[in-house]
């Protein structure tokens, strides 16, 4: 008996998603539980587990079709093993035959049997490589990005035919060639990055965005971490990162200045007097903003133990609605990935958002002598209608003095 598999609720509000990607195919064994199927939402991507052990039935839907809570997008067929469901079910829809996809290139096709995803299936065609000859590193042997890249780089690929000799040995007479390749790919974007973009574009639209910038000697900090890090790590089960700092410090640095805490509500100005800090996070499929709630009152452990906990969840896309719901201020780190200096966006409704790059000796002049310092630029983002520069001055300010000094986070000052 064929038990159907149905969207699972997706959060509060939220009644719609984008099918990302089938797990499993028609005919594979699966267990109870066993994730079948990714979905995206407008923040989060979730999976859908079988709802008992079989075999995989049908697939109902598409990848890239949008379904809504409670729809039946496949069925589990009693059984193990492989088995011609097909037969029962000519309407099933192959997960690789995207409809949104359309490659102007003479490569070869990668063989529709092999689940690609958009970006791993650009990489194969740019490259001309058989997607069956590389081994998968990701879930359920799947390619990833990295594999491709590993395989092209080893060298492992075929020879282009191009640059073959002719049968005899006698070199192929050459053709007129193009400069280079002018392949196309269109790829539908994901719910998320649509929600990202309209988000984004709202702010731009709405707030009237303003930045500021001043830059920070991380000497004190970098001295701190590297004289306590072992201390904190066996004490407390977790690294002493920069991070934790910076949380730390803004919790006090808006304590003192309530506007960057506070967003606008029609034509009234909410203050709060409690610091959600979203921390800006790479997931598989983007950025995620998940909330660190009630940081003012948590200390450098929890801080950190809650970051350490999101990166992880982030990465296995684990991470739920609740998470990312509410928060009052923002802090984007863009140095991990190499960011001098960015002009960061707000994340309605909030009023302002802190973007950290990365740290970079260079020299400054201190007490009238030219050093070499370890510097990072600071950003704040905010919307000029709740804040005046002058408290967005003074915001930075207090952040500069207890990164500089961070005994101040210590004694609260």
């Amino acid at each position: 008996m064929a038990i159907e598999v149905t969207v699972p609720a997706l959060g509060e509000s939220i009644t719609e998603a984008t099918l990302g990607e089938w797990l499993k195919q028609p005919g594979d064994s699966v267990a109870a539980d066993e994730p079948i199927a990714s979905l995206e939402t407008d923040k989060v991507a979730l999976e859908v587990p079988a709802p008992q052990a079989g075999v995989m039935g049908a697939h109902q839907v598409a990848v890239g079709d949008t379904v809504e809570v409670g729809a039946v997008i496949a069925t589990i067929e009693a059984g193990s093993g492989a088995t011609a469901v097909a037969k029962s079910a000519p309407k099933s829809v192959a997960a690789p035959a995207k409809a949104e996809t359309r490659v102007e290139s003479k490569a070869e096709e990668p063989d529709a049997s092999i689940t690609l995803s958009p970006s791993v299936r650009r990489l194969v065609l740019e490259h001309g490589v058989d997607p069956s000859k590389i081994s998968g590193t990701g879930k359920d042997g799947r390619l990833t990005k990295a594999d491709v890249e590993q395989y092209v780089k080893s060298g492992a690929q075929q020879q282009p035919l191009a640059e073959k000799g002719s049968a005899s040995g006698a070199q192929a007479p050459s053709a007129p060639s193009p400069s280079g390749n002018r392949n196309e790919e269109r790829v539908r974007m994901t719910r998320l990055r649509q929600t990202v973009a309209r988000r984004l574009k709202e702010a731009q639209d709405t707030a009237a965005l303003l930045t500021t910038f001043n830059d920070v000697d991380m000497s004190a900090v970098i001295e701190t971490r590297s004289k306590y890090k072992d201390l904190f790590a066996k004490k407390h089960g977790v690294k002493l990162g920069f991070m934790g700092f910076f949380v730390k410090a803004a919790c006090m640095a808006l304590k003192d200045v309530p506007s960057v805490n506070a967003q606008i509500d029609g034509e009234e100005i909410v203050y709060h007097d409690y610091a959600d800090i979203s921390v800006a996070v790479s997931a598989p499929n983007g950025l995620v903003v998940p909330v660190i709630r009630n940081a003012e009152s948590m200390s450098f452990a929890d801080v950190e133990n809650s970051i350490g906990d999101f990166g992880k969840r982030a990465k296995d896309g684990t991470l739920t609605m609740a998470d990312m719901k509410g928060g009052t201020f923002t802090i984007s780190n863009g140095g991990v990935f190499g960011s001098l200096m960015s002009t960061p966006i707000i994340n309605p409704p909030q009023s302002a958002v802190l973007g950290l790059h990365r740290i970079e000796d260079r020299a400054v002049v201190v007490d009238g002598e030219i050093v070499v310092r370890p510097m990072m630029y600071l950003a704040l983002s905010y919307d000029h209608r709740l804040i005046d520069g002058r408290e967005a001055v003074t915001f930075l300010v207090r952040m500069k003095e207890a990164i500089e000094d961070p005994a101040r986070l210590l004694i609260d000052l």
